[in-house]
């Protein structure tokens, strides 16, 4: 049996960073985190997730969008720095470019993410980001941010 890899961030962790709640809060545990420069992130992908009754019925597949949205998450802990965050300021997604999805995410799979900075430039920064299941790349795309106050 493989072992869970040891959590830098944990779910109460990223709660104080992130803003994000039930049921959007998309980002289940960080493993590696180099602030400004790298994070290492997981989502458990279950069946209980609420998108899955209407996409699609039957055959549950998670929207891209929201594997973006967990990305961007990710992005955003890496972009805070730390379990404590930037005081007084949010990371706001602000672009998407090149976004390519490669396979289907289904109940039962781990999103694992990878996000690298890409270039910064005072407040806003370009990042690089991948999605892997089962060490497949599920999804790509090159996410822009911000920081900005609260």
């Amino acid at each position: 049996m493989e072992e869970t890899p040891k959590a830098v961030m944990d779910v109460a962790a990223i709660q104080n960073v992130l803003p994000h709640r039930y049921p959007f809060l998309l980002v289940d545990r960080v493993i590696e985190l180099i602030p400004m420069q790298r994070v290492v992130a997981f989502k458990n992908v279950t069946v209980n997730e609420p998108f899955f009754n209407g996409h699609f019925p039957g055959h549950p597949i998670m929207p891209g969008v929201l594997i973006l949205e967990a990305m961007a998450q990710a992005g955003g802990l890496m972009l805070s720095g730390s379990e404590n965050g930037p005081e007084g300021k949010l990371v706001y997604f602000t672009g998407i470019n090149n976004a390519k999805f490669r396979k289907p995410v289904v109940p039962g799979d781990q999103l694992h993410f990878e996000v690298e900075m890409l270039k910064a430039r005072r407040t806003i920064f370009k990042m690089q980001g991948k999605a892997f299941v089962d060490g497949k790349l599920a999804c790509e795309a090159e996410l822009t941010a911000a920081i900005m106050e609260r």
